[in-house]
């Protein structure tokens, strides 16, 4: 689908595209501006015929000629009253030189100027009889106006004049290599002309055959001397198929009549030079389809070249305007584009007339043409400026007309002469005509007294006659010199009334414009306002939305993370259930073996106690020994240093503590219910990691491991024990401690001390010597082994394995 201003249909009427298309061009060319209208398509589409036409119904060119000559016909100039020069110009020439170069161009014996009054040519007789009667309602009659037309054809990138006077016969040459026609005795070959540019930066054809004419008739015999020497050849997709693009120029010359209405103003800067250029172009065609040869192929690649120009320039002139670009249009590639690139620029109107063909065969290249056609609208042509105004009065011509017949109409009805001999006429002779008739003054007899008296009484007559009129001429002097002061008088206090009131309305416009300034102000300054409250409106909808945004987003983290909690906190009361019913039987195996261990001691107590009782109570058999050596035999070992020595018990290893710990870090594990001792023996670790709970991110770091334990001594006194041991990584990827010795430090009160030697201390026996050191080596010998990856902290494993 493509857009078009107008799309006219097959059924269409040349009258109808007319008034659509080219009437508008042609009352601008009346206006002074200029027009281009060229016809585009495929090869046999109809383009010739939409701009020349049928017999009996003419196409676009036979009526802008009707249209111009029906608006101008009263107002022409006489003949070469207007002269083109060669630099695409015009002068004005006085009506005596007008008069010498018509009587010139009549004795030449082949006037190229046509005659209106031969008979027309009957094969075009028809398509210029045009019944519309089609004109421009506003034409300046206080102008006078000249047509000239050319005509030129484009024909392989050259340009001929068509109206040239030479012998020529499209048939008979013969073209050589160069693409030049070859020179034989009897043809001599047409010149191409060539591009020029005139002052006003005009594109022009130089040495180009312009003829004045002066009707419908005589410009369209112009055209169709032309059309006969216009280039054609039969091709398979048309009979008549035109192997040129041709450009018939119609130029309006125009200029100001003088203050009386006479006579043309001499001024050439109030000349104005108007043209419409009526463009055919020549179809673009495809070689496969037309089966051209030689020649006729040579000819379609320059007009699909030419078209394809022109493409360019429009496609160019697009980019420039929407996008801001200065690119460079290629107009020189192609005469055609050289020729019309001041329309392109600004320099006139243009209208383009697309026309399609609908067979099916037609249809790709149809698409092509209507594609690159919907383009051009888009292609913005600046309009020119009106020309200024001559600056006199306007209506001269008919007024001066009309005074004429007036002064004519009263001298006839005086007796005087009329028409052309009114304008030689003296005063004199004027006023002699209101004086009576002389009587005859021939004297037949010398005795005749009736004629002199008679002659004397008329003379008397015509005296007083003369005087009467000399006294009222003198009156209607007089009358009229103060009609003359009145109307001075008149004029002037009108004029001061006028200037008066000119004066206050141009105070009342100042004030107004004063006005219109301040709300044209008022206003700007209201749509910037407006502006702003828009885009801070828009800027607050945009904080608003993000706003809602990030609230839907903080909402659906926030339920995400209530049921995270919830989840959790499902998971945590499992684990709680599950650690609870865990240390529940832990505790409970605890208090069994702490019942079982209290019952064993009280068990081997009251053994012990029954065996001391037996011994008491026992006869003494034998010579008792003495008490001290008995006492000495049965004086108890120090539980502080070593276990008792039996034959099973390991030996007891040296320890080096000093030396083991160098260049080794330990974690120090003090818990925060131990209390601190003054004492002046303190433990000291250096590069220690201290910590209130054992965690596996320290023993990651360390590789030794020290637990600070207190407990209540017998003789209560706090007695700190620093458990030691050595850290290793685990299968599981945690960290397990296992422990090695044990550092005890206790503070004694010296006057509380016992003596060991007393007798009253009962000797500990040795089986609870053995529990004891048994129960110390059991909780020592515990390794603690964190789980990696553990939600809830360390966890805790006890291996009861001993040293």
């Amino acid at each position: 689908q493509y857009s078009f201003k107008e799309v006219f249909g097959t059924l269409v009427v040349q009258k109808q595209l007319f008034d659509v298309v080219a009437k508008p061009l042609v009352e601008d060319l009346i206006r002074g501006k200029n027009g281009l209208l060229f016809t585009y398509g495929v090869t046999g589409s109809g383009k010739t015929h939409t701009m020349t036409g049928s017999p009996g119904d003419g196409g676009l060119l036979p009526r802008c000629l009707d249209m111009i000559f029906n608006s101008i016909g009263p107002f022409q100039a006489k003949r070469f009253v207007f002269k083109l020069d060669d630099k695409n110009g015009v002068d004005v020439q006085c009506e005596v030189d007008a008069l010498l170069e018509r009587q010139r161009r009549d004795v030449l014996p082949i006037s190229k100027t046509p005659s209106g009054k031969r008979q027309m040519d009957p094969e075009f007789a028809d398509m210029i009889n045009v019944q519309d009667h089609c004109k421009v309602d506003e034409v300046d009659e206080d102008n006078v106006y000249s047509v000239f037309v050319s005509y030129i054809e484009i024909y392989n990138n050259y340009i001929y004049d068509l109206l040239e006077e030479a012998p020529f016969e499209p048939i008979k040459p013969k073209w050589n290599s160069c693409n030049t026609p070859v020179r034989t005795g009897d043809f001599i070959p047409p010149q191409s002309k060539i591009l020029r540019e005139d002052q006003n930066h005009n594109m022009y054809v130089t040495g180009c055959t312009e003829v004045e004419v002066k009707s419908t008739e005589e410009a369209f015999e112009v055209f169709w001397r032309g059309q006969k020497k216009r280039r054609i050849a039969n091709t398979q997709l048309n009979r008549e198929s035109s192997r040129s693009h041709s450009v018939f120029t119609i130029k309006l010359a125009q200029a100001p009549l003088d203050a009386d209405g006479d006579n043309v103003l001499q001024e050439k800067e109030q000349i104005a030079l108007s043209q419409l250029s009526l463009v055919d172009l020549a179809g673009s065609e495809r070689a496969n389809r037309t089966k051209a040869e030689g020649n006729r192929l040579r000819e379609a690649g320059n007009i699909n070249q030419s078209l394809m120009t022109l493409r360019t320039c429009i496609e160019v002139l697009r980019e420039n305007q929407m996008y801001g670009t200065n690119k460079m249009v290629p107009y020189r590639d192609s005469k055609l584009t050289h020729l019309f690139k001041n329309y392109f620029d600004g320099e006139g109107k243009v209208r383009m007339i697309v026309c399609v063909n609908p067979k099916a065969e037609d249809y790709e290249e149809s698409l092509q043409v209507m594609r690159f056609a919907e383009m051009t609208q888009e292609v913005e042509v600046a309009r020119p400026v009106d020309r200024p105004l001559c600056g006199l009065t306007p209506g001269r011509r008919f007024r001066n007309q009309a005074f004429r017949e007036e002064l004519s109409r009263k001298l006839e009805m005086r007796g005087g002469p009329i028409n052309g001999e009114t304008e030689e006429q003296s005063v004199s002779d004027t006023f002699l005509h209101n004086f009576p008739p002389l009587p005859p003054c021939e004297l037949l007899d010398v005795n005749d007294d009736q004629m002199i008296p008679k002659l004397i009484e008329v003379l008397e007559k015509r005296q007083k006659l003369r005087q009467s009129l000399l006294d009222d001429f003198a009156k209607n002097v007089l009358a009229f010199k103060t009609m003359l002061q009145d109307f001075d008088s008149s004029v002037v206090s009108k004029e001061n009334y006028i200037q008066g009131k000119l004066s206050e309305k141009e105070k009342t416009i100042t004030g107004q414009k004063v006005e219109l300034e301040r709300l044209e102000k008022k206003i700007k300054t209201l749509e910037y306002k407006i502006e702003i409250l828009e885009k801070t409106a828009t800027i607050y909808e945009e904080d608003k939305r993000n706003l809602q945004q990030e609230l839907e987003s903080k909402s659906q983290k926030l339920q995400r993370q209530a049921s995270d909690k919830r989840r959790l906190e499902a998971r945590l009361q499992g684990m709680v259930a599950e650690t609870t019913m865990k240390w529940e039987k832990e505790c409970e195996r605890r208090v069994a073996a702490k019942q079982l261990e209290m019952q064993n001691k009280l068990w081997v107590k009251d053994e012990k106690l029954k065996q001391l009782k037996a011994i008491v109570t026992e006869p003494k058999a034998g010579k008792p020994e003495r008490p001290s050596r008995e006492r000495d035999r049965e004086k108890p070992v120090q539980r502080s240093v070593s276990p008792p020595a039996a034959p099973t018990a390991p030996p007891v290893r040296l320890r080096h503590r000093r030396s083991r710990s160098a260049g080794e870090r330990w974690v120090d594990h003090k818990p925060p219910s131990n209390l601190p001792t003054e004492t002046v023996m303190q433990p000291h670790v250096p590069h220690a990691i201290t910590v209130a709970a054992a965690s596996e991110k320290a023993l990651a770091k360390c590789d030794k491991y020290m637990l600070t334990h207190q407990e209540l001594a017998s003789d209560g006194e706090i007695e700190t024990k620093l458990i030691k041991g050595d850290v290793f990584k685990t299968r599981g990827g945690g960290q397990a401690v296992q422990f090695t010795e044990i550092e005890t430090l206790k503070q004694e009160s010296p006057t509380g001390r016992k003596r060991k030697s007393s007798p009253s201390k009962a000797d500990p026996p040795e089986d609870a010597a053995e529990s004891e050191w048994t129960d110390v080596e059991t909780r020592c010998s515990v390794a603690v082994e964190m789980r990696a990856g553990s939600a809830l902290g360390p966890g805790y494993q006890h291996h009861a394995q001993p040293k």
